[in-house]
């Protein structure tokens, strides 16, 4: 496994080199918004230790990544009257994984309404909107 690169675009998030739109934050998580939403209230929580992914963070950040998931899913599913959530998180080029920060997705999801296709760069103004509902849910 390669080692952590401390210049991905999260660990420039953590450092606040580049901007986000921060929904909750512990001392040792952040959960922020996907800026290619592929649902409304589509955010991310990672850990704000490094590691890749899960196969190499410590049940430390694991337990710690895993408790703000689960407040930020229940959070999203009441702001946006979700019917459930859709958690996925994926390990390495070959698993899918993109950016080399642990990561995990949240996303709302609504009964017969599939997730938009990745990769397109959502509304910003929107998404702020929808990190104030999420906010307003905790």
């Amino acid at each position: 496994m390669a080692d952590y690169d401390p210049e991905n675009i999260f660990a420039k998030i953590l450092r606040n080199e580049i901007p986000s739109t921060r929904v909750f934050e512990d001392d040792e998580t952040l959960a922020f918004m996907d800026i290619m939403p592929r649902t409304d209230g589509h955010l991310l929580v990672i850990p704000k230790t490094p590691c890749r992914n899960v196969l190499d963070a410590t049940p430390e950040q694991l337990a710690n990544v895993m408790n703000t998931v689960q407040k930020m899913a229940q959070a999203a599913k009441s702001a946006f009257d979700a019917d459930g959530v859709t958690i996925q998180q994926f390990n390495e080029a070959a698993g899918g994984q993109e950016v080399f920060h642990l990561h995990f997705h949240v996303l709302p999801r609504h009964e017969g309404v599939s997730m938009r296709p990745p990769g397109n760069m959502g509304d910003f103004d929107q998404i702020a909107q929808h990190a104030e509902k999420i906010k307003a849910a905790l």
